[in-house]
């Protein structure tokens, strides 16, 4: 990941309501959640969800699937685990590899 899509990534998650989602996604892990659902559980209209999920799946920390007339929402891991490395990628005196096992256990591979 380069500074820009880091930079995105923390803008996206800068907001209270795009946090909430981003860490119930989270925890959904890879079932996933209706977009029905996220509005129900956190308790936002519907319009806004749409915009706050269209926010973090273009910083690259959610992504989609269609299923018919709904959507279901996903935490990506792989866009996770890319920020984290990001963050981690000059730690440790220079030895990044000291940090991978630190990374892949933050970060599941769900």
């Amino acid at each position: 990941m380069d500074e820009i899509k880091a930079l995105q990534a923390f803008s996206a998650l800068s907001q209270e309501t795009r946090l909430a989602v981003f860490r119930l996604l989270i925890q959904c892990g890879q079932d996933g959640c209706l977009a029905g659902d996220i509005a129900r559980k956190l308790d936002v209209r519907q319009n806004t969800l749409s915009t706050n999920l269209g926010i973090l799946q273009g910083a690259g920390l959610i992504a989609s699937r269609r299923e018919g007339r709904a959507v279901r929402y996903f935490a990506d891991f792989e866009g996770i685990r890319g920020l984290l490395g990001f963050l981690l990628e000059n730690c440790c005196g220079g030895e990044p590899d000291l940090c991978q096992p630190l990374i892949e256990k933050i970060a599941c591979a769900c």
